[in-house]
């Protein structure tokens, strides 16, 4: 469960955080994408680098997609 989202500008970093609490390992799961893990081994959070590029350009293309076909039904 997601319990606050951030993004910060001026790294470029989108974290999501589904577990308060501190963080004692991170692991990298893919390319710019690290998995931050507390003692358990239970997901604390997650960062995105490079979030514009990763992330938020390939949203705004998805919806922008999905705006236009909704368009183009209801004419």
């Amino acid at each position: 469960m997601v319990k606050k989202v951030h993004y910060d500008l001026e790294v470029d970093i989108l974290y999501i955080v589904t577990k308060e609490g501190p963080v004692d390992d991170t692991i990298l799961a893919d390319d710019d994408v690290y998995i931050e893990l507390d003692g358990n081994g239970n997901v604390v959070g997650i960062e995105i680098w490079r979030a514009s590029a990763n992330i938020v350009e390939n949203l705004a293309k998805v919806i922008s997609k999905r705006l236009r076909e909704q368009i183009t039904v209801t004419k």
